[in-house]
């Protein structure tokens, strides 16, 4: 089997409406995005998927959120959590490359935390 990885980033605000604690505050974070192809064929190059198709794609549904209050795009039901946020990225992905082997998505709204949305 094998496995690619690209990464981009983004900067945007949001708040976590229903939750209570200091999330339910308008804050922002430095979002570090990873998203991974997985599969055990290669074209006829030798590769899985392009590094940079997948890197394109990613820049691309990346600065569509950056600089964006979170809770306005319609996707995030006004909650725009790590986890909902990986699922828009990977489905994002998955239009713009379609038939494409994609894995997961994990979004890092820290060093130190990160979701994970694999279907």
């Amino acid at each position: 089997m094998y496995s690619v990885r690209v990464e981009a980033g983004f900067s945007a605000a949001h708040f976590l409406s229903g939750y209570h604690g200091k999330c339910e505050n308008l804050h922002g974070h430095n979002y570090r995005v990873r998203a991974y192809a997985r599969g055990a064929d290669l074209d006829g190059s030798g590769m899985l998927l392009d590094f940079g198709d997948l890197k394109k794609a990613l820049r691309e549904v990346c600065e569509g959120l950056d600089h964006r209050l979170l809770n306005e795009i319609p996707a995030f039901q006004d909650s725009p959590s790590a986890e909902r946020i990986a699922r828009y990225i990977f489905d994002s992905l998955a239009g713009l490359l379609p038939g494409a082997p994609l894995q997961a998505v994990e979004v890092f709204e820290s060093d130190t935390s990160m979701a994970r949305y694999e279907p």
